[in-house]
């Protein structure tokens, strides 16, 4: 009985998130409020229970990087890389876009991917409402660029910390693994954007507007406040780095490096806590509780321990499935609860299997497969609903299908990529 009520209260919750009927923080809060009520959850379950409790090296992970990026935003780097990436373009449509994708997705291995598009896609709406051009293929190629570029490190999208956390993967397991695919990617992305949108990509960028008139180093108020912050940033990402020598947690150096920009930037808690997303932060908890409950009794593994039984030691067949099937999956609905609620099966099927931790292709099938899906439809992503809401914002709409027939094109070359470097490097090559 206590196992169909868990089910229904999991279900109901994950339905809620999906269809945005309720608050996706909302329904998270109801679902571990449900499992505490039928007696699945208590304190120490919740909050300290490495299993079945909120993960709080992803929290303070995320936390701490959150801050780092409110205190960057203030010295106004992202706002002068968008405008040095217009005015390198040269008033050449195609080149404008290959250099907000590059400028993007180079942002989304250092910043998760809703902060990425929120600091950039303003300036590309200015940009390109200056030289009197459509926005939508600038915006829709960032989105993509975001997306896939947060695939390449630990901190790039918060599938990946939750991955990183639960199958202790590290910093630079992401580094060796994800981050070669990744720059394939995002260079397949500048070739296939071109032609996607190369109807669109014509004429030269003059509309009413001059080049000259960007000036990228006029959005740095204080280039001494700039420098040191991109000279801590660089000791936080060494730090990541090492973390696996020097025995911290990398939820340690993010908050370590937050408190260091802090305290020398001299920002002040309204500064600081800006950029800090604590809707998605509660949300994180509330998964976690509602997924540990299922785990503390046993669906979750019983789930996982039937796939195990059902592909066996078939890594190649399983590595399909679980990028394909993470993929689809995550064109319906939020990449995030999704991971939460699958990690722990992934985890069975690992331990089915000769390989383990960051040598499976089991976890960096997941991961593609995760991350990648989110290009697939206009809310297969956070960073694709927040850009069509500035869009619509600006009086410049892209409609639900407009983006949906790109990113599926973009999404199956993604995979279709991501399958073949999946099989040549682990199944070929050998690691």
């Amino acid at each position: 009985m206590i196992t169909v009520l868990a089910a229904t209260i999991f279900l109901v919750t994950y339905a809620f998130i999906a269809t945005e009927k309720i608050h996706r923080v909302a329904a998270a809060l109801g679902g571990a409020a449900g499992m505490t009520v039928i007696g699945l959850v208590d304190a120490e379950s919740a909050f300290f229970d490495h299993d079945t409790g909120i993960d709080w090296n992803v929290i303070f992970l995320l936390f701490g990087m959150m801050v780092i990026v409110s205190v960057l935003k203030q010295t106004g780097l992202f706002e002068a890389l968008a405008l040095w990436a217009a005015r390198a373009s040269r008033g050449d449509p195609r080149r404008l876009l290959t250099m907000l994708i590059l400028v993007t997705g180079g942002l989304s291995p250092v910043l998760d991917n809703v902060t990425t598009v929120l600091l950039v896609a303003p300036v590309a709406l200015s940009v390109t409402a200056r030289f009197g051009v459509s926005s939508t293929p600038y915006l829709i190629a960032m989105v993509c660029a975001s997306n896939i570029g947060g695939m390449g490190t630990l901190i790039g999208d918060p599938p990946n910390i939750i991955i990183g956390s639960r199958a202790d993967i590290s910093f630079n397991d992401f580094l060796i693994h994800a981050m070669p695919i990744t720059v394939i990617l995002l260079a397949g992305l500048v070739v296939l954007c071109q032609l996607l949108f190369r109807r669109q990509l014509v004429g030269t960028l003059t509309g009413g507007g001059d080049l000259d008139d960007l000036r990228p180093g006029e959005a740095i108020p204080d280039r001494r406040r700039l420098y040191v912050c991109l000279g801590l940033l660089a000791l936080v990402m060494v730090a990541f780095g090492l973390h696996t020598i020097v025995h911290i947690d990398p939820s340690v150096i993010a908050m370590l490096g937050a408190g260091a920009l802090v305290v020398a930037t001299g920002s002040t808690p309204e500064m600081f806590l800006e950029e800090v997303e604590w809707e998605t932060l509660v949300f994180f908890m509330g998964l976690f509780v509602l997924v540990g409950a299922l785990v503390e009794i046993g669906v979750i593994g019983d789930l996982g321990r039937a796939a195990a039984d059902l592909l066996g030691d078939q890594e190649l067949v399983a590595s399909a499935v679980l990028l394909f099937g993470s993929a689809i999956a995550g064109g319906f609905v939020d990449n995030i609860p999704y991971t939460a609620a699958t990690v722990p099966i992934v985890t069975e099927l690992v331990a089915a299997t000769p390989s383990s931790g960051a040598d499976s292709p089991l976890w960096w099938a997941f991961t593609f497969g995760a991350d990648l899906g989110g290009n697939t439809t206009a809310v297969a992503a956070g960073a694709n609903v927040v850009v069509i809401g500035i869009a619509h914002k600006h009086g410049r709409p892209i409609s639900f299908w407009e983006f949906t027939r790109v990113g599926l094109v973009v999404t199956f070359a993604s995979l279709a990529v991501a399958f073949l470097y999946v099989w040549l490097r682990y199944f070929v090559i050998g690691g």
